[in-house]
């Protein structure tokens, strides 16, 4: 009987009906938003940390890979089992395992959808601030996993500014917490943020010790309407120079205005480019920033209008563009390339032109819109999948704009992962000197390399 054969029967034997092996499961659990397919040999649905641990210790046993899983909305095959092995599904683990209101913090299971945990501290009005697009279906442990963010990210930072402590099960099967509620604390190394963003390379995430913040007293959106994407790119800059920190800018450009238009009649203004901005705080001073604001629309000559919100249903109105862009994108071809770059905000007018040029050099349409707060570019590459030529150029021009991300000091991913569609791109940014020290505490974490192999190319 082979290793895998011993494995398998064994989990069956003590995991029982927490094993799907039947083929409809397994195909159900090979895909994620890659559209990749990649069929585990073995679903595991853990149920808490012991199912995890004991799922771990047989694979590291008989040295099969495994991958832990949230709700598999990744974009860069982060949850995919390239080489079969056992898929470790963590979307029964969802429970709130201690709300500690004195220290703002929480205790979560990694399989608790962020959405829902937003949901859970409303009531004692705290918020969770990372606020991927993804939220309402993508998992706590997936966001640590990717070093998540979203539109709020300029205010409040990005998932590693907001988590405190892990549960973790190693490649061993042994369980460690790692972190505390401690506000200050340099006693070893900080393993919670080297665990964050590592894509669940190192270790099985099983509990979250997360911070929450008071839920605002007021706040605004307010829309800025461009002649000129340039002029958009560059008043992002002048917003923060001003002193205001908004909680989103986000920015829309013209080929996505214009696809929302054509698919959903909604009424947008023909214009280069759109920025929506939300600001809050205490009320007046949610006001002082509104101002400012707005005088720095009405100062700039290529502002088409500028308005503000004045109640949910238009707040609504004005994030519609932004929500409706991707699933909107159908219309322009049958496939994208969808990346995700980040580069520093003083380069953002400079990137949106160079994407602008490679747009017309390989005549492909590059959609893009984002989070022009923190330089965190959504770059659309579309094409028809039944042209040889158009597939060809798509993934050439992907290669050019990742190569001029990193020319102006940026990274080919800001949230979405390299998984194992941009491989091929670490080494350029990082050199081969940091890919191979980022190996070496791979194989310190993971010596036979079971857990989320084929992932970084580590």
């Amino acid at each position: 009987m082979n290793a895998k054969r011993k494995a398998y029967d064994m989990l069956k034997k003590k995991l029982k009906n927490k094993c799907l092996t039947d083929t409809l499961s397994r195909i159900q659990y090979a895909y994620d938003a890659t559209q990749k397919m990649y069929p585990p040999d073995i679903v595991i649905l853990a149920e808490d940390t012991n199912d995890v641990a004991l799922t771990i210790k047989i694979a590291n046993k008989y040295k099969i890979p495994v991958v832990p899983r949230g709700w598999g909305s990744g974009f860069t095959g982060g949850t995919l089992n390239v080489d079969g092995g056992i898929c470790l599904s963590l979307e029964k683990m969802d429970k709130v395992i201690e709300l500690d209101l004195e220290n703002m913090m929480i205790w979560v299971e990694a399989g608790m959808v962020n959405w829902d945990l937003q949901g859970y501290v409303k009531p004692y009005g705290l918020f969770f601030p990372p606020d991927p697009s993804s939220w309402k279906f993508s998992t706590i442990g997936g966001n640590i996993a990717e070093n998540a963010g979203g539109p709020r990210a300029v205010k409040y930072g990005v998932m590693k500014d907001w988590v405190k402590g892990l549960e973790l099960v190693l490649a061993n099967g042994s369980v460690i917490t790692v972190g505390s509620k401690n506000i200050k604390d340099v006693a070893g190394y900080d393993l919670v943020d080297l665990i964050v963003g590592s894509e669940g390379t190192l270790a099985i995430v099983t509990k979250a010790l997360l911070k929450l913040h008071p839920l605002p007293e007021a706040k605004k959106t307010m829309q800025i309407v461009f002649d000129n994407m340039r002029e958009a790119a560059v008043m992002v800059n002048k917003i923060l120079l001003s002193g205001v920190i908004p909680v989103a800018i986000e920015f829309v450009d013209k080929f996505a205005i214009k696809t929302v238009k054509d698919a959903t009649g909604v009424d947008l203004p023909d214009a280069d480019a759109i920025l929506i901005i939300e600001v809050d705080g205490n009320k007046a001073e949610v006001e002082l920033q509104t101002q400012k604001i707005e005088q720095l629309a009405k100062d700039n000559k290529s502002v088409i209008s500028f308005s503000i919100a004045k109640n949910a249903e238009e707040e609504e109105k004005v994030w519609f563009a932004r929500r409706t862009i991707s699933p909107t994108l159908k219309r322009i071809a049958n496939d994208k390339l969808n990346e995700d770059i980040v580069i520093p905000r003083s380069k953002l007018a400079e990137m949106i032109e160079r994407l602008e040029k490679i747009s017309k050099k390989y005549d492909l349409s590059i959609v893009n819109f984002g989070h022009a707060g923190d330089g965190n570019i959504h770059v659309n590459i579309m094409y028809h999948t039944d042209s040889a030529d158009e597939t060809k150029r798509a993934n050439r021009a992907m290669e050019e704009v990742f190569d001029e991300c990193i020319k102006l000091g940026g990274s080919i991913t800001g949230e979405h992962g390299v998984g194992i569609t941009k491989q091929d791109f670490l080494e350029k940014q990082l050199g081969r000197t940091q890919v191979e020290l980022l190996r070496r505490i791979k194989k310190a974490f993971d010596p036979n390399n079971i857990i989320n192999p084929h992932k970084m190319r580590l």
